[in-house]
């Protein structure tokens, strides 16, 4: 093999820039062309495809967002579409593709590699921490901070003025941003779909604290399919015990900003690895970290299984907000 592409797909994710250079860095090394692949899949089909070097990665590890750019393309999903990006990658002899992103990104790269050979690997990038094959996903521990960051200050308003706020976090439809943040941020209750709690519930929790020393309270929620039900849930709970709420809808500010160390060094290892296994002739595995070491994991098992959240804190979230 003598040339490979890189892609970023799907959402953007901080360290993303990060993976990206580790990858290029590593396959110079390896005596490897590397190709940036601009838009995703949709940049594969317009061609929009340029020779990386190290000049063009450096000073971007600090950066978030993607240099690369990301775009859903509903064109890849149709054989016309492939078969433009498949002519793009043998006019170029490109022979193997790593792709940073989640499950998405990886079926439509085995479909493509299904229809053409080209080896891929991928690395898992989504904030969301919901990818199948790693303990942590590049952008997750940079989005749970910058979540950790506005609950805290929220914290500040809701004791200066004794009063509830509704905190909702993004996830696609999953705990894992909302249960460590929440944890970390000393939430007085989580609502994530993995453990669900009738609005009865939480606001038999929620009296209970305010019967008692308590004369604020911050309720992490997850979103759902529709972002925005922290409103439907303070409606209910005024409805209920007419306590005076403020919602905060945190959205797409924790896609954004600089990744953390953890992140940074996590894109590093993975955009290595992925690397390393192009070269050595594997295709069709998603890179990932399990218990601080590097696992390969087939890219089918992202989309067939179904990533659970630690068992231990969702124990330890009924101790520590009661």
């Amino acid at each position: 093999m003598k040339r490979i592409g890189i892609l970023t797909s799907g959402g953007d994710a901080p360290g993303m820039n990060a993976c990206i250079r580790a990858a290029v860095r590593a396959a110079i090394a390896q005596g490897l062309e590397i190709f940036g692949i601009r838009r995703g899949y949709a940049g594969l089909i317009h061609d929009e495809i340029e020779l990386l070097n190290r000049r063009t990665v450096a000073n971007i590890i600090h950066q978030g967002g993607t240099i690369l750019g990301t775009a859903r393309s509903s064109e890849f999903m149709t054989k016309q579409g492939r078969a433009l990006a498949i002519e793009n990658l043998d006019k170029r002899e490109i022979e193997g593709l790593i792709l940073i992103g989640g499950d998405g990104t990886f079926r439509g790269g085995t479909v493509l590699s299904q229809e053409c050979g080209v080896s891929i690997i991928g690395v898992p990038g989504t904030i969301d921490n919901d990818v199948y094959g790693t303990d942590y996903t590049i952008g997750f521990d940079t989005a749970v901070n910058c979540a950790l960051e506005a609950i805290d200050r929220i914290r500040d308003t809701a004791l200066s003025h004794e009063r509830l706020f509704f905190v909702e976090v993004m996830g696609h439809h999953t705990g894992f941003i909302a249960l460590e943040s929440g944890i970390a941020g000393g939430a007085e209750e989580l609502l994530i779909p993995e453990a669900p709690l009738s609005v009865d519930e939480l606001c038999s929790h929620l009296e209970r604290n305010f019967n008692g020393e308590k004369r604020s309270a911050i309720v992490v929620v997850a979103e759902t399919e529709q972002p925005g039900d922290s409103f439907r849930i303070a409606r209910a709970v005024r409805d209920k015990l007419g306590f005076d709420s403020r919602v905060c809808i945190l959205g797409h500010i924790q896609r954004g900003g600089s990744p953390t160390a953890r992140d940074r060094v996590l894109a590093g290892k993975l955009g290595v690895a992925a690397v390393q296994m192009l070269a050595a002739g594997k295709s069709g595995y998603m890179v990932g970290e399990i218990n601080w070491r590097i696992a390969c994991t087939p890219l089918e098992y992202t989309w067939k299984k179904k990533k659970e959240l630690n068992v231990e804190l969702v124990e330890m979230r009924k101790l520590l907000c009661e």
